[in-house]
Formats: structure tokens, C-alpha cells, sequence
């Protein structure tokens, strides 16, 4: 596996391929930025899976666990609408505390066995955010490791073997992992507007979790994202990954 040098210039994200998976700890994960790639992608005719590795139940505070997840979910499956993505699929970690270990991988590579994508999308697992702020989240910080050991699990017929037994037969068909918000970002993805307007909108389709967070200006995050990005990478409108190629 490498990992691509955050002191190289900004190079546009490969998109030669035609299956993507993008797995995150929680719904609104993809929608603080990803998403609008995976609206242009759709547009291509790329096929695009999200799965949420947690149902986002401890993600709101007013509404208690067993509420909660229903609400996040019908959330994201709208979310998926808005960009074009016809398949989402939810495993049943606990949200707020994801631990790095062998279910986590193991149900993963089943993921990717059973999706056979060529790449995959996720959210920055490193400490901070580009740009700061707060120490990130820890299932966030939990999953990348994960999914990384994940794909390499995928290929190897010797790593759960009982998997195989299900159907599910080795996938080494995965390029590389982007890392979406990431502070060493090194790819890009232009976009169009778009894509950014799908992006806007499958982040609005998170109504009851944004409503709930203090101060935060949805209208105006991903619109302002999406140009420091396109600054940075040369083009109007980008989104930003740091990419490991495996």
C-alpha cells in the first residue's frame, strides 16, 4: 500500500474504472463533501454503493439511540438519492464507540467481496480536519486503519476463509482508498455546479441531525469547501482526498 506524499502537487483522482464503495462510520459522513464526487461519478454512469459501517443512533442528542437510528437512516438513504447512488447498506457497529479489531475487518472485507468495487471512498481518519479544528472523531479515526487492512483482507483467501464459504471469493480488483476532508489531501475530483448543487442537496436531506448542531451554516459549508479546494487544485470547483494506491 502506498501512501501518496501530501508534498507533491495536486493531481486529478483516476476515474477509469466503473464501481466505487464508499464506506463511512456514520450517515452525514459522505455529505461533508464526498458526496458531490459521487454525483459526478453517477452522472458518468459509474456505480456507486455507500455503506455506513454505523446507523448514526448516538449521533443527536435529543432523540434517544433506538429513535435516532431510524431518522438517520431514512436520512441517508435520501442523502444517496440526491447523487445518484441506487444502494445503501447499513452494519450494525455501535456508534461513538467503533473498535479497530477483526469484526470490523472482517465485515468489511465481506463488503468489498461482495461489491467488488475498483475504488473506495471514506472520510479523513487522520487527527484533525483540513483547515483544524477539533480532534477528529474516534470511530473516524478507527475505521481508516480498518479499511485499509480491510481491502488487503478482501484478496487474501487465507483472511476469513469462511467467507469464502459464504460466496463471497477474494476481490483484488481495488486501485486505491480516498480519503475525503483529509489535511494531506493530494488528489482532487473537479466538479461541476452540478455536482456541487447535488452535494448541497444531500446534505440538506440531513434535516433532523443539522438542525440539531449549534451554529452550523449548511447553505454556505460546502459551496465554500468545494472553492478553497478548486483553488488549491487549479480548476473553479473540486473536492479534495488524500489517496493510498493498494
Amino acid at each position: 500500500m502506498t501512501e501518496t506524499t501530501e508534498k507533491s502537487a495536486p493531481r486529478p483522482l483516476p476515474e477509469d474504472w466503473d464501481r466505487v464503495l464508499a464506506v463511512v462510520a456514520h450517515p452525514d459522513d459522505l455529505e461533508f463533501g464526498s458526496s458531490s464526487a459521487l454525483a459526478r461519478w453517477t452522472g458518468q454512469g459509474k456505480d456507486v454503493v455507500e455503506l455506513l459501517v454505523t446507523k448514526g443512533e448516538a449521533g443527536i442528542d435529543g432523540l434517544a439511540p433506538e429513535e435516532c437510528a431510524p431518522v438517520r437512516m431514512a436520512e441517508q438513504r435520501a442523502s444517496a438519492a440526491a447523487v445518484g447512488a441506487a444502494t445503501v447498506e447499513f452494519l450494525d457497529f455501535p456508534d461513538g464507540t467503533l473498535e479497530y479489531g477483526l469484526p470490523l475487518r472482517r465485515a468489511v472485507a465481506a463488503a468489498i467481496r461482495r461489491h467488488r468495487p475498483e475504488a473506495i471512498v471514506s472520510i479523513n481518519f487522520r487527527e484533525r480536519f483540513a483547515g483544524g479544528g477539533g480532534f477528529n472523531h474516534a470511530d473516524h479515526r478507527v475505521l481508516g486503519p480498518a479499511l485499509l487492512d480491510a481491502v488487503r483482507d478482501a484478496a487474501n483467501r487465507w483472511v476469513f476463509p469462511d467467507l469464502e464459504q459464504e460466496g463471497l471469493t477474494p476481490w483484488s480488483g481495488v486501485r486505491f482508498v480516498a480519503f475525503g476532508a483529509s489535511p494531506r489531501a493530494t488528489h482532487y475530483v473537479e466538479l461541476s455546479e452540478a455536482d456541487l448543487a447535488a452535494g448541497v442537496a444531500s446534505l440538506d436531506a440531513h434535516a433532523v441531525y443539522l438542525a440539531a448542531l449549534d451554529g452550523f451554516d449548511q447553505k454556505s459549508f460546502l459551496p465554500e469547501a468545494a472553492a478553497r479546494a478548486g483553488a488549491w487544485a487549479g480548476v473553479p470547483l473540486a473536492t479534495a482526498f488524500e489517496v493510498f494506491e493498494v
